[in-house]
């Protein structure tokens, strides 16, 4: 039937794009939604492995199949899907979009990409083996503010940039804390054997759900993970940053005692600072990019007034350049020269990039969009850019996991050989100066499980 006898802007069911979703509360359900709200596409199958996070999507798409396990999914329903929306807890990201893009399917993955380096590296190299439409969930990057501080910053505004800090109030759950112990009976929604999926058994416990599991090393990545891909996006872009040549971090102290300090590996630390460096890029310096999280932040600005706010109340960028500063919030809102009184001199670049529509709300619809269009349609975080934006954020957990670890010498005292900077080779994915440190580019999966190829 010809479209315009079906009425103008009605969208044929043959031009929508056929959506699956693997975790579907929470920010899942943010995400189907968004991708929904066009009228573009259909959700025609569901997946939890707890039943109780997928009870307001299932009321929403009623009709819709539903599974627990995603392997089942993908048999089951793979014929009739396009892509695939991938919202679990960190530690599964990576064979989940494996497997889906091993099928076929365009995906769309939450921040962070994946848990691990060599697992952001290997979703990378998929996306261009099987020509896929892809799209990380770090929707600032789709946002105005971060294509303005982009233009800003190679259009030369404020100078070369020597050093970049970034901060965020993150974690506002529970870390530095020991492994719980105790037995818990498991609900009888979840499935605890693949929830756990690849991260090592434990026994259940109800710490870990329905969100602090972000804390924890096995499942997530810490402060870093939840807020890196926000607020490091906007500096990575604007100084083309790839790989990073050296971190090194401290972290906040954990002590149950009068000197008695305690170090739990299972946890990440309190707070943390990370110094991660990047060599010159064509006619652009080194820089250094210092993270700070856990309450910490840098110190203000000579330029900001003393009753001015430093970034926004879940943290902020300050780009310091040759020839001044910038200071932006969370995607880089509200980009503001320093001192403030720039702002009302002269005419700012305009942004090279085109704008989003709706910006950081229509990240989810130009997936979609980008989909039906087919392999080659931009992305704003498309896994080029998302994967080794995501290798750079998890670089710092390497080092704080780096930090934490520790021998015992001859006379049974404990040692941290890991406590320096650490060197690293980008391209072969090496820490080259300590040796253990490379443990932690690259898990050992448990069971059955592989990532692909």
């Amino acid at each position: 039937m010809p479209r315009h006898v079906l009425g103008r802007g009605f969208i044929p069911p043959s031009d929508k794009l056929n959506i699956a979703a693997v975790g579907v509360g929470g920010k899942g359900l943010v995400d189907l939604q968004l991708s929904f709200k066009g009228g573009g596409a259909n959700i025609v199958s569901l997946c939890d492995v707890d039943d109780r996070m997928a009870v307001d999507a299932r009321k929403l798409w009623p009709g819709d199949s539903y599974y627990k396990d995603f392997r089942m999914l993908l048999d089951k329903d793979g014929k009739n899907i396009d892509a695939v929306i991938v919202c679990t807890p960190d530690h599964m990201h990576a064979v989940i979009a494996m497997a889906a893009m091993e099928a076929g399917k365009h995906v769309y993955v939450e921040k962070p990409l994946t848990h691990d380096i060599y697992e952001a590296r290997m979703l990378t190299n998929a996306a261009r083996k099987y020509k896929l439409v892809t799209q990380m969930g770090n929707q600032g990057s789709s946002g105005d503010s971060t294509r303005k501080v982009e233009s800003w910053i190679q259009h030369g505004l404020i100078g070369n940039v020597n050093t970049v800090d970034v901060w965020t109030n993150r974690p506002v759950w529970p870390q530095g804390i020991p492994t719980p112990a105790g037995t818990f009976d498991i609900p009888k929604e979840l499935d605890w054997e693949l929830w756990l999926g690849t991260a090592p058994s434990r026994p259940f416990n109800p710490i870990y759900l329905p969100a602090t599991w972000r804390g924890w090393v096995d499942f997530g990545t810490g402060s870093l993970g939840d807020m890196g891909c926000h607020f490091i996006d906007v500096p990575y872009r604007a100084l083309k940053l790839k790989y990073p040549v050296s971190v090194e971090c401290s972290v906040g102290s954990v002590y149950t005692g009068f000197f008695q300090e305690a170090i739990y590996t299972d946890s990440y630390p309190p707070a943390s600072k990370i110094h991660i460096q990047f060599p010159a890029r064509g006619q652009m310096p080194p820089v250094e990019l210092v993270w700070y999280d856990g309450g910490i932040k840098p110190k203000r600005p000579v330029e900001l007034l003393p009753d001015e706010p430093l970034g926004e109340w879940d943290g902020g960028i300050i780009f310091h350049g040759t020839k001044g500063k910038i200071m932006a919030g969370l995607f880089g809102r509200n980009p503001t020269l320093l001192p403030t009184k720039r702002m009302k001199e002269g005419k700012l670049p305009v942004p090279d990039k085109a704008f989003v529509k709706d910006g950081e709300y229509g990240h989810q619809q130009q997936w979609v969009d980008a989909c039906k269009k087919g392999y080659g349609s931009y992305t704003s975080s498309a896994f080029d850019s998302a994967g080794p934006l995501t290798e750079t954020v998890i670089m710092g957990n390497l080092a704080i996991r780096s930090y934490n670890y520790n021998e015992s010498n001859a006379k049974g005292e404990k040692t941290y050989p890991g406590r320096k900077k650490l060197l690293w080779d980008g391209e072969n994915m090496k820490i080259t100066n300590f040796d253990v440190a490379n443990q932690f580019v690259k898990r050992e999966y448990r069971g059955p499980w592989k990532l692909g190829f």
